[in-house]
């Protein structure tokens, strides 16, 4: 062989080798878990052993020694010790970036199972409270998940708080405030409430400190907004620790409604500046939430004309912090709070609430923006689907054709379902009743509660329709009792509410707070199972959500948890690789002395 011939021939059994080493190295996994029951939650409803991911993505699942063979040089591998694997959760209708601008400064009474020791939080907490700061408590928890099975009186606050001012927020239905709270604010017998809201007086015509929402929940977005805000650095690290604190539950994605005393851009600060910094643990769509009573049209309209959705403003981040649209308001004159505890809103007391919120869904249609609507009652959605159904009709089936759905739906109808599914709409679903079922019953009646909201019905039905759990408010943020409520039918309380063809299997609980989810934010051909080519959040779970007791499933929560690849969270034999966090601040924050949701 000529010398020149042995050459070219040396050159193409190189390439030849450097081909395979790139195929090879191609199929070589950044991260694999193995000894796992891994629930992949594809169609077949695949149980596999071992899962290898690269680049953020699933590469592969199969037995432990089909996966390994994906095992390279750099492949970091992590025996999950036989626990279930599940896709990381997503919650449809939680006020992330709110949440996290306070979660700080907040007082969780979440998962406390006595008033006793709700009141002993109180007061060890207005004890270390500096002058000029508020002891708070503001919503996540019911007067039925205590012992006592009642609410704290003002008497108690004030004796556990003192001289410090306290106030504490039970859903939007009321608030105590106590005496040197009231004092801070210049609150008095004389002082004007906000329309459809009452400051409770005592026989003797003095206030009793009691802020009642009748049903209108502006004095409670009030006594909020005059609470004193924390610094820039303060609130940065308060959504550090909140974000942190939905990775302990398994939450790797949610799906932001915006809210009251809420504004965009000015509030979003800290969230976007993780998203810049390339550190958010958790992948979070928002929709857009008007402030301005009257001018929401015109808010909307300098939305859409400054921001794209898809894309935070600035970078655009692969599923990682992304504005989706409009809502769950679109008008305020159309909202219909949902305070059991006082008679239902209806929209004809509103005279302009058909005119406003058809100028605002039109507005999202022409410019092909999505768009969800806060609506708790049958009556309400009555009206709204007519309007809904006017502007398809006027757009030549545009509507139909965008993303758009109804939040809540406590009382919707067959008939409504039927219509909503007729314009391709969806539904976000909470476990707001599993908070405030017992107050439902007492106005409503029990029957009407078997089916608030028909969860079978809709996926029967197939309507899309995502689960969640309106935290931090509303609700609890913890999404393993809006599971358990999903399943059981009860409230935190004990309550039996649902009637037994309402309630949910686990697997379809469970794909409601996964993929059901993602539909809200038009990503469920990217996450919510576990399939080759999806998004790599998944948690290892500290029980068998599939096998363990039903009363059990709601204190369940993550032993790892992964995103896109990156462990972000990790306990028990994986705390070794939890990342490091700073403490809360200021130094005393009550996150630092009782962290979040109370474990028993």
């Amino acid at each position: 062989m000529k010398k020149s011939s042995f050459l070219v021939l040396l050159i193409i059994l190189f390439i030849s080798c450097q081909t395979d080493k790139k195929q090879i190295s191609a199929e070589t996994a950044d991260l694999i878990v193995t000894n796992g029951k891994i629930a992949i939650m594809d169609k077949n409803n695949t149980i596999s052993e071992a899962i290898a991911i690269k680049k953020g993505k699933v590469l592969a699942y199969g037995t432990s020694s089909e996966i390994l063979k994906l095992k390279g040089e750099q492949t970091k591998v992590i025996d999950a010790n036989g626990r279930t694997i599940i896709p990381g959760l997503n919650d449809s209708h939680l006020h992330l970036t709110r949440g996290g601008r306070f979660y700080n400064a907040e007082l969780r009474w979440d998962g406390v199972t006595s008033l006793k020791t709700a009141l002993r939080m109180l007061k060890e907490q207005a004890a270390r409270t500096p002058k000029g700061q508020w002891v708070r408590v503001v919503g996540g928890w019911s007067p039925f998940q205590f012992e006592e099975k009642r609410f704290p009186t003002t008497e108690e606050i004030n004796e556990a708080t003192g001289d410090v001012p306290a106030f504490v927020l039970f859903l939007y239905s009321r608030g105590w405030m106590n005496k040197s709270g009231l004092k801070v604010l210049k609150i008095d017998e004389n002082t004007k409430p906000p329309e459809g809201s009452s400051y409770e007086k005592g026989p003797d015509g003095k206030l009793t400190g009691v802020l009642l929402a009748e049903p209108n929940p502006t004095i409670l977005y009030a006594a909020i907004g005059a609470l004193p805000p924390m610094t820039d650095e303060q609130m940065l690290n308060s959504t550090r620790q909140f974000y942190r604190e939905l990775n302990r539950y398994g939450i790797t994605s949610g799906i932001d409604a915006g809210g009251g005393g809420h504004a965009f851009p000015k509030d979003y600060g800290a969230t976007k500046s993780l998203a810049n910094q390339g550190e958010m643990p958790i992948r979070l769509s928002y929709y857009l939430f008007p402030q301005n009573k009257g001018k929401e049209f015109a808010e909307f309209q300098n939305w859409i004309a400054t921001n794209k959705v898809g894309n935070n403003g600035e970078i655009h981040l692969d599923h990682g912090y992304e504005l989706e649209g409009g809502g769950e308001f679109l008008t305020w004159s159309a909202g219909d709070f949902e305070n059991f505890l006082a008679p239902q809103p209806m929209l004809e007391d509103r005279p302009s609430w058909r005119t406003d919120i058809k100028k605002v869904i039109r507005l999202h249609v022409d410019s092909r923006w999505p768009f969800r609507i806060h609506a708790t009652y049958g009556e309400t959605i009555e009206n709204i689907l007519g309007v809904l159904e006017e502007v398809n009709k006027e757009t030549n089936g545009k509507l139909a054709k965008e993303r758009w759905l109804f939040d809540h739906a406590e009382t919707i109808t067959e008939q409504q379902l039927k219509r909503v599914k007729a314009l391709n709409g969806g539904i976000a679903i909470q476990s707001r009743m599993a908070y405030a079922g017992e107050y439902f019953v007492e106005r409503y009646g029990a029957a009407k509660a078997k089916y608030a909201p028909p969860l079978k019905l809709m996926i029967k039905m197939g309507i899309p329709v995502g689960a969640g759990t309106d935290g931090t408010r509303v609700a609890s943020y913890n999404p393993w009792p809006a599971l358990y409520w999903m399943v059981s039918g009860k409230t935190v309380g004990g309550l039996q509410l649902s009637a037994p063809d309402n309630l949910l299997t686990r697997e379809e609980a469970l794909l409601l707070y996964t993929k059901g989810s993602a539909w809200v934010s038009k990503e469920e051909n990217v996450k919510g199972s576990l399939e080759k080519g999806m998004f790599a959040d998944f948690i290892l779970l500290s029980d068998d959500y599939f096998s363990v007791p039903e009363s059990k499933i709601k204190d369940l929560s993550a032993v790892l948890t992964v995103v896109g690849g990156n462990v972000v969270f990790g306990d028990k034999e994986f705390a070794t690789l939890n990342p490091a966090i700073d403490k809360a601040i200021p130094d005393w924050s009550p996150v630092n002395f009782y962290g979040g949701y109370q474990k028993k």
